[in-house]
């Protein structure tokens, strides 16, 4: 079977975030099931660099203003069409934001650009190709599906990352995208009188599908559904969650180059090296106490200005951080400040350094995901991995993968984790207490990292999950 999945991201050749490990695992994950997956995204700078063996597939001569050709060929081992658009992708810095910090003013047209090669591509319009599904991951390839609904195709998926995220634009792009009238409708991207790419994808897609399982539910709701509930909710027949896994070769603490030392759950005891080379790393006092570990987006999605509000009490409690983020300027600010008021108590990154989140993995005891809502989650599955016991929010992936350690959970010993409910500061700070009094018990903190490191974390079984759907939609 044929996948085309389109995607913005797609590591190790661009990534700001998740979407890039699940579009960048997914090919080699899904290869034992009989798909054999090609990726589509745009031709940025860093994509570019790395194609190997690039031929022109196809050509549109003014597309958004400007040539743009798809090469197809490999990039760090993976087979990929790149969308060669000068005009539109040659850009350093941010791939979404300007050096201002803004949305790039065109990326209606960018993406836009993206999802009509997808559609091409999928659809046969191509020589040489031709998907047997269309796999569209987050707004920036949700066009797709439209086109093929309009224009006639293969059968799509939908898979939403975050529904935060809808890729909304003035009415006046719609003349520009080459759809049909009838496309700017309630039953397409028409959304409150502009152009919704998410909203369009989520209309016209034969299937949609979440990250989780929880957060399918979620997102049917006003409280998460943000103004898309509605729609879904109609949709509901066709909306599921797969818990998305990580890549078990790049993140093993056993093989890791990006680690101070090797280890395994056999030899848990090895990681204290870790610790250590985290603690110079980030200029920490050092020491056996509790280290709690952050790598995440510094944002009120991710619950960090309730969590920078309780830096003060974390440390009077005689734990230490170590933190890797970057984010809202105010939340940066609170936790410098933190930083600035506890030196050797608080070590902060500002910023994001692939390899340093590795060692946080490997050396914190703890790492803490306090956010409002999280789709998925990448975060909590590498500290299952790496044996850094998960504190978490109970929302979303975090709820479906972490097993809170309550008395039962411990009593039955199947614990891997702390879960916490609502996402305040009493909340968090009342689960990173009953994390240190658990550290202390350091029988019972061993028993629950190798639980975790014991978890499947990979990719097999949704990998699988993914390949019955996708089976489901060509036989219907």
């Amino acid at each position: 079977m044929k996948v085309l999945s389109a995607s913005s991201e797609l590591f190790p050749l661009v990534k700001t975030g998740g979407l890039a490990d699940v579009t960048g695992a997914l090919p080699a994950a899904l290869k034992p099931h009989g798909i054999d997956m090609l990726s589509i995204v745009p031709g940025y700078p860093a994509v570019m660099a790395a194609l190997q063996n690039g031929i022109e597939i196809h050509r549109y001569a003014d597309l958004f203003g400007g040539e743009v050709r798809l090469l197809r060929g490999t990039a760090k081992g993976i087979d990929i069409v790149a969308v060669d658009a000068p005009h539109l992708y040659n850009r350093s810095g941010n791939i979404y934001l300007g050096p201002d910090g803004k949305d790039w003013g065109d990326n209606g047209q960018r993406y836009g650009a993206l999802s009509i090669a997808a559609a091409d591509l999928a659809s046969g319009s191509v020589a040489g190709y031709h998907a047997d599904i269309l796999h569209a991951h987050d707004w920036q390839a949700a066009l797709a599906p439209v086109y093929l609904r309009f224009r006639g195709g293969p059968k799509s998926l939908m898979t939403v990352h975050n529904i935060a995220f809808q890729g909304q634009f003035p009415a006046s792009l719609f003349g520009s995208l080459g759809l049909p009238a009838s496309a700017f409708s309630i039953d397409g991207v028409e959304y409150y009188g502009s152009v919704c790419f998410l909203k369009g994808g989520l209309a016209t897609a034969d299937a949609i599908t979440t990250v989780s399982p929880t957060y399918a539910q979620e997102i049917c709701t006003p409280e998460y559904g943000m103004g898309l509930d509605g729609l879904l909710r109609a949709r509901r027949n066709v909306v599921s969650g797969i818990v998305n896994g990580i890549d078990t070769g790049v993140w093993d603490p056993a093989t890791d180059s990006s680690i101070a030392a090797h280890y395994s759950a056999k030899t848990a005891d090895k990681r204290s090296a870790n610790k250590r080379a985290l603690e110079a790393r980030f200029k920490l006092e050092p020491g056996d106490g509790i280290l709690h570990g952050v790598v995440s987006r510094l944002t009120w999605q991710k619950g960090m200005d309730i969590f920078a509000a309780s830096l003060d009490a974390l440390v009077a409690s005689g734990a230490r951080l170590a933190l890797i983020g970057t984010g809202e300027a105010a939340i940066e600010r609170e936790i410098m400040a933190a930083a600035d008021r506890h030196p050797g108590r608080i070590g902060v990154l500002l910023g994001y350094d692939e390899a340093q989140s590795h060692l946080v993995q490997a050396g914190c005891d703890t790492i803490l995901v306090p956010s409002r809502f999280e789709p998925c989650g990448l975060t909590q599955l590498y500290g299952l991995r790496y044996g850094c016991v998960p504190v978490v929010a109970r929302t979303g992936g975090l709820a479906d993968t972490v097993i809170d350690a309550n008395d039962a959970a411990l009593n039955a010993g199947v614990a891997t984790g702390f879960q916490f409910s609502p996402v305040d500061q009493p909340s968090l700070e009342n689960a990173l207490a009953r994390a240190a009094a658990c550290f202390e018990d350091k029988a019972s903190w061993r028993k629950m990292q190798l639980r975790g490191m014991g978890s499947d974390v990979s990719w097999d079984r949704s990998a699988s999950v993914y390949a019955a759907l996708y089976r489901k939609l060509l036989n219907a």
